[in-house]
């Protein structure tokens, strides 16, 4: 009787064991599996955050708005404004097949190596008579292979010579040039447009200037840079031309008396909100007067639009 007695307290013994084993053995498949599943939920939300940041507002800057200071020391500048959150700058330094004194790709590779990229420039050439035609055709070649090296998306001329404000004969000859010079941007991948002021809000003949440019200048070789603060003060409705002139303004200029949102005058939030009619590819905020240092005045500038709902 007390061999049969052991006999049973063993095997008990063992079957306590095996079924601790077994326990054991569901605990490790159990933790394995919730190890797994905390592991590809931490990869979710690695990706969701990776797509948060990949989908951040892509806003540039018009390097004009640093002219003061990046002429001085160019690679700091551009380190400093790629760190305050812009995507991509807007030279306005271009000459004689540099860009501030840097060879194409050269200031491509700056601006890259910041986290920045080199999409836009503004640059141009007054309208030039019959005499001077292949003359300024012939810089446009120079200047668009240049910026073609530096990988620039699109050029802006932002201005006109005096003689597209006093007579109608003189605006027709710079529709015929900006579509002339479009037409060579094409050939080479490169978008060609215009950069507005407040002067083209005026009439000659009872005609607006800005309108007679964009009725006569192809919209497959001439895209416009709405600037919204001169438009605005020159007395023309931004949304209105929307209306007139869909998918004709490619470019945003942001812009307000100094740093944006510093006047409390400047409502951008109807131009974004009808982007889409007006055909918005590039926002580019533009700084010409300072409430403090530049580049304090940039990144507060960043910050007001970036937190701006109405920017997507």
């Amino acid at each position: 009787m007390a061999c049969i007695i052991r006999c049973m307290q063993f095997l008990h013994i063992n079957l306590l064991t095996i079924i601790n084993l077994k326990l054991l053995q569901m605990f490790k498949t159990s933790l394995l599996k919730t190890t797994a599943k905390l592991l590809v939920c931490g990869m979710l939300l690695t990706g969701a955050v990776s797509c948060k940041k990949k989908s951040e507002k892509v806003i540039g800057l018009q390097l004009y708005s640093l002219r003061d200071t990046i002429s001085k020391d160019t690679k700091g500048v551009i380190a400093e404004v790629g760190k305050m959150g812009y995507k991509f700058v807007e030279a306005a330094g271009y000459k004689d097949g540099k860009f501030y004194d840097m060879e194409p790709a050269d200031f491509k590779a700056l601006c890259e190596t910041n986290g920045l990229q080199f999409w836009g420039s503004h640059t141009g050439q007054a309208a030039p008579d019959s005499a001077a035609w292949d003359s300024t055709m012939m810089w446009w070649d120079k200047a668009i292979d240049a910026h073609l090296a530096a990988g620039v998306k699109y050029i802006v001329q932002p201005w006109m010579g005096d003689t597209a404000y006093k007579s109608i004969s003189g605006l027709a000859l710079y529709c015929k040039y900006f579509n002339a010079v479009g037409e060579k941007c094409n050939a080479k991948g490169i978008r060609f447009g215009y950069h507005n002021h407040d002067a083209e809000f005026k009439q000659i003949d009872s005609v607006t200037i800005y309108d007679y440019l964009l009725d006569n200048t192809d919209p497959t070789k001439v895209a416009m840079e709405l600037d919204l603060f001169w438009i605005k003060k020159g007395g023309g409705d931004a949304v209105a031309y929307f209306e007139k002139y869909p998918n004709r303004f490619e470019f945003f200029h942001v812009k307000d008396v100094a740093e944006l949102g510093a006047s409390g005058t400047m409502d951008f939030k109807p131009y974004f909100d009808n982007a889409a009619k007006a055909g918005l590819k590039y926002t580019v905020i533009e700084v010409e007067e300072y409430n403090m240092p530049p580049l304090e005045s940039v990144k507060q500038s960043f910050d007001f639009l970036n937190a701006a709902e109405y920017v997507k």
